[in-house]
């Protein structure tokens, strides 16, 4: 490709309002770095990239994006998406949905979507709450959680979106921080080269109505001990000091101190985001501080399979090629008629 794009390229003349301190900007930025490389890498020029949304704060996303664009209505993101992509397979298309947006109202798209393996790129903001209609819980929100429609706090189990994914026969699943704009950009390219539904969970910041709600993996001061980021095909270490690492105790993961106890890296899982088998990509999504484990961010998850467009492409070729019907005369005239005289 002869175009070389920036990220300037992809920022529209809207002005974008967010809150101050809003985690979506950090999104924004991270996305619009990484659509020139993903441009380089596919062949691709502006013109072939739709984003799509339902709604929510996160849902304004395509009115800030230099390319085209769809702002749906609430929960259909991921039929939007869908849509596009059948209708014109030579697009890349682009899901951007919250927690209450895909998974309340719009969970039933979203399930089906993955497991389709439809290839749409979703990048879900969990803030875990409803941020645009001020602050109700969401399908993410933790037990317990005091907000303006549960003042008693919370009686309902919240999704883990990795596991929902997983559990969906998702081909691709990562995870990253809104604070982590580098690590969300790395992703943002590999979800574009994914060949399927690739969903990207990014732990999003609400100043307004849930400040603070993933302060216990996001604040500076412990991040690095609380994090782990997956490279496929490299040793599960994480640290402030790059001592610790995962090893399996029988069906758990626990975390060791790489050098106590005669523990090496040699020991220590390693990362394999391309194994069919998604039970230990199970275990990873579901870590987190409650079981003194770190959160996995990074490519959890991206496995080989055909997509619901190439099905559809292939079942169309091979009809076409023992059909008898090649007209709409063809067509009248088949299966049971009469001549009414």
């Amino acid at each position: 490709m002869d175009i070389q794009y920036t990220p300037q390229d992809f920022k529209s003349n809207q002005e974008v309002k967010w809150c101050p301190g809003c985690g979506d900007y950090a999104i924004l930025a991270a996305v619009q770095r990484a659509m020139p490389e993903v441009c380089q890498a596919l062949g691709y020029t502006r013109e072939r990239f739709v984003f799509a949304s339902g709604i929510g704060c996160s849902s304004r996303f395509p009115y800030y994006m230099n390319t085209y664009g769809f702002h749906g209505i609430h929960g259909r993101a991921s039929a939007i998406a869908t849509g596009i992509k059948v209708a014109n397979p030579s697009l890349t298309v682009w899901q951007i949905t919250g927690d209450g947006d895909a998974m309340a109202i719009g969970g039933n798209h979203l399930i089906h979507a993955i497991r389709r393996n439809i290839d749409i790129n979703i990048l879900l903001f969990n803030n875990q709450i409803y941020g645009l209609t001020k602050g109700q819980y969401s399908p993410t929100s933790p037990l317990g959680i005091v907000t303006k429609t549960s003042p008693y706090g919370t009686v309902e189990h919240p999704f883990d979106p990795g596991s929902l994914v997983l559990g969906a026969r998702g081909t691709f699943f990562a995870r990253s921080l809104d604070v982590e704009m580098k690590l969300t950009q790395e992703i943002m390219v590999a979800s574009a080269l994914h060949d399927g539904t690739s969903v990207t969970e990014v732990l999003q910041n609400c100043v307004i109505f849930n400040d603070r709600a993933h302060a216990a993996v996001t604040d500076k001061e412990y991040r690095e001990d609380r994090t782990v980021v997956l490279r496929h095909g490299q040793p599960m270490i994480f640290g402030k000091n790059k001592d610790k690492g995962l090893m399996l105790d029988g069906l758990k993961i626990k975390v060791v101190t790489i050098g106590g106890e005669g523990v090496t890296p040699k020991e220590l899982l390693v990362h394999d985001a391309y194994e069919s088998n998604p039970g230990l990509h199970m275990m990873l999504v579901n870590m987190g501080p409650a079981d003194n484990l770190p959160i996995a961010l990074g490519v959890i998850r991206s496995v080989k399979d055909k997509t619901y467009e190439a099905n559809v492409r292939d079942q169309v070729n091979e009809v076409r090629k023992q059909t008898v019907i090649h007209n709409m005369d063809d067509l009248l005239h088949s299966g049971a008629t009469w001549e009414v005289k």
